[in-house]
Formats: structure tokens, C-alpha cells, sequence
């Protein structure tokens, strides 16, 4: 099944306050590994951004005023999440953002299934800090170039801890330089994936063969 990481950036909290979207990313999962399909854009949000959205993503009213708005990119955004499930972290304040965005257009809401990794990581880990560089830091994923808040950035980190709180992980070891004493291995980190490998046909039909070949000889032995 296909799976959409989604993440938006806005000018403020509340949209009864006017707020809207200037940035949208989004990574496409498919069995839970990224595909080469992405979308992000950034928006002109057709207002000024507050001073404390402005400290958690840096996007200014210059730069974001120079951007596509909303109405020119709506319909490439619904068409890349159609059909898919949205994978949102605190999804109640994206969705709240989009539709309001859509609703602004005279567009339906997103009606897509919903997973909030917010609710899963507060189910998992109950009482435990459940914000996304929490996880990141729980699921030792790294997290060093999120020095601010910028969505596709944090799409690619959401992907990761999804994979980790559904528990669909494998290790996979960098066996480069593969030397770790005891302090190395403090601090070492593991990237997790799920890879899921197909049998060739000829290789079912070599099973098929030895199955068959070895089941003759134990019933006439």
C-alpha cells in the first residue's frame, strides 16, 4: 500500500486567526519504503507570518511573497496524496491547515485514511515526551540538520521514526570501517529499513523441483 509522509509549515497556530500554509512536503512510502516521488512546495500565504512561526521555520514575508500560492498548486497536491494513506505527525493541526486552504478554494476536505504518529508515539511511550525530535532522539535517528523547521526535512525524519513505532525495522550495518570500542558504541547510530525480496520465477521452479525430488525420497525411504 502506498503512504504519503505529510508536513506544513504555517504563518501561525490558529487559522480563526487568519493563518495559513507556506510550506508543504510530502515523501511517498510504498511497503514502507520511500519511493523517488516527493512533493514540496513553498507559498504565498497572502499575509504577514507571525514572529514566533518566523523562529520555528525562519521563512520570511520577502521570501515567501515571491512564492506560488495556494490555488496554483492545489491540484498537483491533491492528485500526489489521492488514494493514499497520510502519515502526519500532530495531524489534527495540518489538517486543519489544508482544508482550511481547500475550503478557501470551494474544494472538498482531504478524506483520505489518517495515521497520527503523535497518537501512536502517546500510546507506545505513555507519559514520555512525544514530540518528533524526542522520537528521533528514543529511535537514534539523526536529526542534526533540523536546526529549524522546514517540512520536507521533516518528513524524511517522520518516515523514519513511523517505520520505528510500527516496529518494521531490520538492522542495516555499515561494515566501512566497522571498528567500535566501547565509547564508538555509545554513540553509534543504526539506520533501520524494510526490504521485502521477490523469488525469481526460476528460482520457484528450483524449489518446486527440490521439494518435489526430496518428498519421493522420504516416502520411499
Amino acid at each position: 500500500m502506498k503512504e504519503v509522509v505529510l508536513d506544513t509549515e504555517t504563518t501561525g497556530i490558529s487559522i480563526k486567526d487568519g493563518h495559513r500554509i507556506v510550506e508543504i512536503g510530502c515523501i511517498e512510502l510504498e511497503n514502507l519504503i520511500p519511493t523517488k516521488n516527493s512533493f514540496h512546495c513553498y507559498l504565498n500565504p497572502e499575509r504577514k507570518v507571525s514572529e514566533k512561526a518566523f523562529e520555528i521555520h525562519g521563512y520570511s514575508d520577502a521570501f515567501l511573497s515571491e512564492q506560488k500560492k495556494f490555488n496554483e498548486i492545489s491540484e498537483e497536491f491533491l492528485e500526489f496524496i489521492k488514494d493514499k494513506r497520510l502519515i502526519i505527525h500532530n495531524a489534527e493541526f495540518d489538517l486543519a491547515h489544508i482544508n482550511n486552504e481547500l475550503s478557501l478554494l470551494g474544494k472538498n476536505r482531504v478524506n483520505n485514511q489518517i495515521i497520527d504518529t503523535l497518537d501512536l508515539a502517546r500510546k507506545k511511550f505513555p507519559g514520555s515526551q512525544v514530540s518528533l525530535d524526542a522520537l528521533c532522539k528514543r529511535f537514534r535517528i539523526d536529526n542534526s540538520k533540523r536546526t529549524q523547521h522546514t517540512a520536507i526535512i521533516d518528513c524524511d525524519l517522520l518516515a523514519k521514526v513511523y517505520i520505528n513505532l510500527i516496529d518494521q525495522k531490520e538492522p542495516k550495518l555499515n561494515f566501512q570501517n566497522f571498528e567500535l570500542n566501547s565509547k564508538d558504541e555509545k554513540n553509534s547510530k543504526i539506520d533501520y529499513f524494510k526490504k521485502v525480496i521477490k523469488p525469481t520465477q526460476a528460482e520457484l521452479k528450483s524449489h518446486e523441483q527440490y521439494l518435489k525430488k526430496n518428498l519421493n525420497k522420504n516416502f520411499f525411504n
